[in-house]
């Protein structure tokens, strides 16, 4: 997972991949702050939080800009700064 301090939605992200790992042991949750915009630019950080797999984007959005900016996602409910916790449950590839 990607992200900067300036985002509080991270936080979610984590706590919702963390449950995700506890089912699945094939998970490793890791985090990397970006902290600068030529950091973002150099990694092609489209907001926190991202989650990627692998180095792939779980929820692409190829008009996000890249940059140091919270991130929203369409959920169920409408948009949020956090995919749900189904939604990474799915978007997680099975090992």
């Amino acid at each position: 997972m990607q992200y900067f301090d300036g985002c509080p939605n991270w936080k979610i992200v984590e706590e919702r991949l963390a449950v995700i790992a506890k089912d699945r042991p094939d998970i490793t949750v890791t985090r990397r702050l970006v902290e600068t915009p030529e950091e973002a630019e150099a990694t092609g950080f489209h907001g926190s939080p991202s989650i990627l797999v692998n180095g792939t984007d779980l929820f692409p959005d190829a008009p996000a800009s890249v940059g140091l900016s919270c991130r929203i996602y369409v959920t169920p409910d409408g948009f949020a700064g956090a995919p749900t916790l189904e939604q990474l449950r799915v978007a997680i590839p099975a090992r």
